[in-house]
């Protein structure tokens, strides 16, 4: 378990916000002191993992699920797992249909608490859980991105990898609640959690948005996450830039049994237990927790 300081953490922090830096490269500094490419690489693998499975580190500053915990967003019940699970014919491989892939199948959580994104380096968890770091390290502005201890994004564009998915604006809304509480866990401001909760969604929670330069190294892309049909249709919208003109099938539960498949051992904390709902109202599932969502909320309700 990763211990830090938070006398350490606020002490530091406060001079860095006050200096023109990324996301990622203000709090490398403020959780890591030397803001260089292996902390900020450490910085991606706690805040993915944190997202992922909830809370492994401490001291923590709220309570983080995770996305593998069912919950309920806006009052409408989300459950992420399957899709990471295999249960689903979701991950998109190339065809005109969705395969069923297990990637959690390298160790599941217990090398995510390890800070470690698997147990090795030749399965689909890893492959996963390293282009999560990597994107979301371009996302935040990692100043090391692309250098040899922070290694470029290698992964598809983000319309291509959940093409099949049929992700609604819940299990999106559910997803980026998720970074925004793992994100003030380790003393992130609600000002730059809500902040990135609002790119987030306006990248990626839109049907059929046009291509937008994320990773420059791939040139413009199409990001679209949010395909369901319930999702809000982008204000510039190029549908015929999609699959299907945008038109995206519910996916199907895999009938065959999957290899490797690993079942899932969540942390034990207070919010793990049944479902946990996120409305932007005061909530009651953790100190300043409330306040958060509801920054987050009014964040994803302005675009």
């Amino acid at each position: 378990m990763r211990c830090f300081s938070t006398v350490t953490l606020m002490g530091v922090l406060g001079s860095a916000v006050a200096q023109n830096m990324s996301v990622c490269d203000k709090y490398t500094t403020a959780l890591l002191k030397e803001n260089n490419a292996t902390n900020q690489y450490t910085l991606l693998t706690l805040l993915v993992n944190t997202v992922v499975i909830g809370n492994y580190t401490q001291p923590n500053m709220n309570a983080v699920p995770g996305i593998l915990t069912p919950g309920k967003f806006n009052g409408k019940d989300v459950e992420l797992l399957p899709y990471f699970d295999g249960s689903l014919l979701s991950s998109n491989r190339g065809g005109d249909s969705g395969v069923a892939i297990n990637f959690l199948d390298d160790g599941g959580a217990a090398p995510l608490k390890e800070n470690k994104p698997a147990n090795g380096k030749d399965s689909q968890q890893y492959k996963l859980l390293t282009h999560l770091y990597q994107f979301f390290g371009k996302l935040l502005g990692c100043s090391t991105y692309g250098t040899d201890g922070f290694p470029k994004y290698s992964g598809h564009d983000m319309a291509s990898a959940h093409a099949f998915m049929d992700l609604d604006p819940a299990e999106l809304g559910y997803f980026i609640a998720q970074v925004g509480l793992a994100a003030t866990s380790f003393g992130v401001s609600t000002e730059d959690v809500t902040a990135v909760a609002a790119a987030l969604n306006k990248l990626f929670g839109y049907r059929c948005s046009p291509p937008t330069v994320v990773i420059p190294e791939m040139g413009p892309s199409l990001n679209s996450i949010c395909q369901n049909e319930e999702c809000p249709l982008d204000p510039m919208p190029t549908c015929a830039a999609y699959p299907a003109n945008g038109e995206v099938e519910e996916p199907k539960t895999a009938t065959m049994s999957m290899n490797g498949t690993t079942s899932v051992t969540m942390m034990p904390t207070s919010t793990t237990t049944g479902v946990v709902e996120f409305t932007g109202a005061a909530g009651s599932v953790g100190v300043g927790v409330g306040a958060v969502v509801g920054a987050l909320a009014l964040g994803l309700a302005a675009l």
